[in-house]
């Protein structure tokens, strides 16, 4: 669907053939890795300004209290310090956030930079110190006393949302935040009618977004002007530009929120933080610049973490294999605040929204809880709602072939949605446009050599080995647009993006978005979707992303969106300044714009030797007096603004293969197969790379990574030495395939495609242990599945087992 264009230089070779014959769809060397992988890169980090003030803060050491008395004045007298702050001393200069939504029922809880008397979980912020280095800060900030008065609490998120639970916040009608059901078809008779019904009660625990780069932040103020610059390693500088102009009583036009090269994001970067409306605050008040940057036990303390469910499911099941109802009942634990701007609901709704996944299920009754505890709050991170949901989704299905003595892969083949029957409403009111959930089944099968590994399977059982297979199936939105809220009820407008784009004097290209990189290579695709649909060498473009001020609106990268929304905003700019480029250069050729074309930055017609590089064009129609006259001159500046409305979606079936040595209670990945539809491929190098990253997280949270709290409220796990990651050795074989297909509901054919390794994996490798451990009886009910818990998942139900 793009333009006409032509192979990149360096390229050159690859434009065989079958190859693409433009850009897009071909395995183009990122732009940006010249400069990051050298050492260039520009990091938040990176900027030194002039005469800075070094933020350190002083947190919590308590999970729910009374802030009874500070004493600041031994940090006071520490030569270098600039000054001391509690809530008073800064609630005139922000205000506290807080996240609106229209879902019925639900509960704000204000979040403000500082705790307002009383402190809500473990790392909440309490009194901020600045000083002429971080090291005067930080020695300042430890020498702070704080006197607490414990107040009671509920840990357990099942315990916080009963009716007498001590509140986590006073006025609150009680600890749960959101509350929502899903109710249709005839759940109760679909039951009561069914051959087998299986249920599983599952758990899912809290993980860490972790990215390489803590958050950080530097704000500079221009005290002239009454303006503010704050540089962020944030994943939505146009989200904190618009709050932070409401919070701080700061028109936007003065206020500018840049995100440059951005170390990682994950979905923890992707809210407003009480560290950014401080350094913003105490900028303007002492007319300084204001630096703070986590080091990992911050981190790990204060950046949202990711989700933590409980979940109770039934699936009822025909004679024949068929799905015919589906009930699920879930308790999300959120933590202590509804996240800025995301709200309590941005992970729990979505499980039970997506629950029912790619299947045909007619009947469904779900219900969620979004309760509040003391600990950091929860809020996006990579496959929002969708791990949980395809976890108990792929566990019910499991349980149910096992019941019906049925190869789990057949079991799927019966109950998937077809090719026919698209667009297909899901029973929560979500909309299938179209995706290959058959033909991603059986290419997964194909690819894996499914056949082949049961056959090995049943040689290893033989030998007394541990060797289970699993699959997964999971569908997603993606490059949602404006008929659905990024998180549900959420007023924010997430469905659009804004792309300006312009020709210089100098026959160069500068593109601006309103998206934020944080790894993907936006610099790149997006340079070959533009280069593609304006026919001109891809290093002619500079593609500008993470600056709020570049474009009226723009909110940020997240939620699969980039490729499908900023891309279409992308193609429908470049077309409109093409065609004023060629109408120009009819004037210059004497032709007419239709006979006309522009391929590799030259523009040619039907005469030969007629013809006129962009660069001539630039220089004729902004450098040479009197070359274009006024009536043909054209503005080479154009802004388009794209909204694909409903989004679409991607869908992909993982199979995982796993050996455990019972011995160590470990869990070895053998081999895993990943068969994806997302549409029309960009750049398959940055496609795999995506998938890959995504795949590694969630091999993590189904094996390793978990955030632990006591009962008395304290994190277990502040560092990584307690806190278990994934590294690249430990990574198995990687088969991905792409389902062919074409997307018709976007300009650009494009799907989201960044996410699905953290939804499918997880699931994939929990049916795969529970497979390895069917002949003890044995199944996983929890994630992840680190060696501890395996151990006592096989000790529960032999307790001899490990003496023999």
């Amino acid at each position: 669907m793009s333009e006409p264009g032509v192979a990149a230089p360096a390229e050159a070779g690859a434009a065989a053939a079958g190859a693409p014959a433009g850009y897009v769809g071909r395995p183009v060397r990122r732009v940006e890795d010249a400069r990051l992988l050298v050492g260039l890169g520009r990091y938040v980090d990176d900027r030194a300004p002039a005469h800075a003030l070094h933020l350190a803060i002083r947190r919590s050491d308590q999970p729910h209290a009374r802030i009874v008395r500070i004493d600041a004045s031994a940090a006071r007298a520490i030569p270098g310090v600039h000054g001391v702050y509690a809530w008073p001393d800064v609630a005139g200069l922000v205000r506290p956030a807080v996240a609106i939504s229209r879902m019925p029922g639900y509960q704000p809880t204000p979040i403000p930079a500082l705790a307002d008397g009383v402190v809500h979980y473990v790392g909440e912020p309490v009194v901020a110190v600045l000083a002429s280095s971080r090291y005067v800060a930080e020695d300042a900030a430890e020498c702070i006393e704080i006197d607490y008065e414990p107040l009671p609490f509920a840990g357990d998120p099942t315990v916080a949302a009963e009716p007498g639970a001590p509140r986590l916040h006073a006025g609150l009608a009680s600890n749960v935040l959101v509350e929502r059901a899903f109710v249709r078809g005839e759940v109760a008779a679909a039951f009561e009618q069914a051959a087998h019904v299986v249920a599983a009660e599952l758990r899912f625990h809290r993980k860490a977004p972790l990215a390489m780069e803590p958050r950080c932040c530097v704000a500079e103020p221009d005290p002239g002007r009454d303006a503010l610059t704050l540089y962020t390693s944030t994943q939505v500088p146009g989200v904190l530009r618009d709050a932070l102009a409401g919070l701080l009583d700061l028109p936007g036009n003065r206020l500018t929120v840049i995100a440059p090269d951005v170390g990682g994001g994950f979905g923890g970067k992707t809210s407003l933080y009480a560290e950014e409306m401080l350094a913003c605050a105490l900028a303007r008040g002492t007319r300084r610049p204001v630096r703070w940057t986590a080091d990992r036990l911050e981190d790990l303390q204060s950046t949202s973490q990711a989700f933590d469910e409980r979940v109770h499911a039934e699936l009822a099941i025909d004679a024949q294999g068929r799905f015919l109802a589906l009930r699920a009942d879930v308790v999300s634990d959120v933590g202590a605040y509804s996240i800025y701007p995301w709200t309590a609901g941005i992970e729990p709704v979505q499980v039970i929204s997506f629950m029912p996944g790619p299947y045909r299920i007619a009947c469904y009754q779900g219900r969620v809880r979004a309760v509040a505890t003391p600990k950091a709050p929860t809020g996006p991170y990579r496959g929002v709602g969708r791990p949980t949901s395809t976890f108990a989704m792929e566990r019910l299905v499991d349980l149910a072939a096992a019941a019906l003595s049925i190869d789990p892969a057949e079991l799927r083949r019966r109950n998937l949605v077809g090719p026919g029957e698209f667009p297909y409403r899901v029973a929560s009111g979500l909309v299938w446009d179209r995706s290959g959930f058959q033909e991603s089944l059986a290419l997964a099968l194909e690819a894996s050599g499914y056949a082949a590994a049961r056959t090995r399977q049943a040689q290893a059982r033989r030998e007394g080995r541990w060797v289970g297979i699993g699959l997964a199936t999971y569908a997603e939105l993606s490059g949602i647009g404006s008929r659905i809220s990024a998180s549900p009820g959420m007023p924010i407008n997430t469905g659009t993006d804004t792309c300006t784009l312009e020709l210089d004097s100098t026959g160069s290209f500068r593109a601006a978005f309103g998206c934020a990189s944080h790894g993907q290579g936006h610099e790149t695709t997006l340079g070959q979707i533009l280069a593609d649909a304006l026919g001109v060498p891809l290093e002619s473009i500079r593609v500008v992303t993470g600056d709020s001020a570049a474009v009226p609106h723009g909110t940020g990268s997240y939620a699969s969106r980039t490729a499908v929304i900023s891309g279409g905003a992308a193609i429908l700019a470049a077309r409109e300044l093409r065609a004023r480029m060629l109408r120009v250069a009819a004037h210059l050729l004497d032709a007419t714009p239709e006979v006309l074309r522009i391929d590799g930055g030259t523009i040619t017609g039907p005469l030969e030797g007629r013809s006129l590089s962009v660069r001539e064009l630039a220089s004729a129609l902004y450098s040479q007096m009197g070359r274009v006259p006024p009536d043909v001159r054209e503005e080479m500046v154009v802004t388009r603004v794209y909204d694909p409305v409903m989004g679409t979606t991607t869908s992909a079936t993982h199979v995982a293969e796993v050996e455990l040595d019972l011995k160590t209670c470990r869990v070895v990945l053998v081999r895993y197969t990943i068969a994806e539809d997302c549409g029309r491929i960009i750049n398959p190098m940055i496609v795999e790379g995506q998938t890959l990253g995504a795949l590694a997280q969630g091999i993590g949270a189904a094996l390793m990574e978990e955030v632990v709290y006591d009962e008395s409220g304290q994190l277990l796990t502040a560092s990584l030495v307690d806190y278990v990651v994934p590294t690249a050795p430990g990574m198995p074989p990687v088969e991905i395939r792409h389902v062919p297909g074409e997307v018709t509901t976007n300009i650009g054919g494009f799907r989201g495609m960044g996410e699905g390794g953290t939804i499918g994996s997880p699931a994939a490798i929990a049916n795969a242990v529970s497979d390895a451990l069917a002949p003890l009886g044995v199944a996983v009910s929890e994630l992840p599945v680190t060696p501890d818990r395996l151990f006592r998942l096989v000790s529960q139900r032999h307790p001899h087992f490990f003496e023999e």
